[in-house]
């Protein structure tokens, strides 16, 4: 029965995550999940008090996907630290990569909660991941900075509002002119020599394919 129970509740998590891609979350109703899924009123409030606790479930495991693809990335000691920050970035698609669909997702107008709920656990979930990644490379000497969590922070917290469509208008030009503008401070932030970090580029999809 709890098998049954795990099941249907993922069942009603794939017809909400369709349904909000499809309609965005204001537009979805409970009644099209009851309908989609093809189950009961009562047998949808059993696993969901409400659209908003299913929501809330949706970003989870969004959390889980995206995240722990970002840890197993930067566990692995075998990848260079440069490439590894590359990588744990784009896993964590604030430029695209394993999470592009969600992001695209949840860039649509009618899941505007949805995007400031991921952008939350962007904030806080990446710049501890990250760190781990600097602290190694000050151990190897590559970067010099008393505040690694700080420095992660402060770069995450900018690239997710400057260069997030929905939070600041940009046009090309201005978006490209900014891009080696973060590049040179994130660069005198980890006290590193000018141009060393110019392989973050590929993040903007500038760099050639990861």
């Amino acid at each position: 029965m709890r098998k049954e129970a795990v099941e249907r509740r993922n069942e009603i998590l794939d017809a909400a995550d369709e349904l909000f891609g499809q309609k965005g979350f204001d537009g979805t109703s409970t009644n099209d999940i009851l309908e989609k899924v093809g189950i009961a009123r009562g047998t949808l409030y059993y696993h969901f008090k409400s659209k908003e606790d299913i929501m809330d479930a949706l970003i989870e495991r969004y959390n889980t996907q995206i995240l722990g693809s970002a840890k197993e990335i930067a566990s692995n000691k075998n990848i260079p630290v440069h490439e590894r920050i590359v990588r744990v970035v784009m896993a964590l698609n604030i430029s695209g990569g394993n999470g592009k669909e969600i992001i695209d997702h949840i860039h649509k107008p009618q899941n505007a909660l949805m995007h400031q709920k991921i952008q939350k656990v962007i904030i806080n979930g990446l710049p501890p991941i990250l760190t781990e990644i600097i602290r190694e490379g000050i151990e190897q000497g590559l970067f010099v900075t008393p505040y690694p969590y700080e420095c992660m922070e402060m770069i995450v917290a900018y690239t997710n509002t400057v260069f997030d469509d929905d939070m600041v208008d940009l046009t090309d030009e201005e978006r490209a002119a900014r891009i080696p503008a973060f590049i040179f401070n994130v660069e005198r932030l980890l006290g590193v020599e000018s141009g060393s970090l110019m392989y973050m580029m590929k993040m903007f999809g500038n760099g050639g394919e990861d």
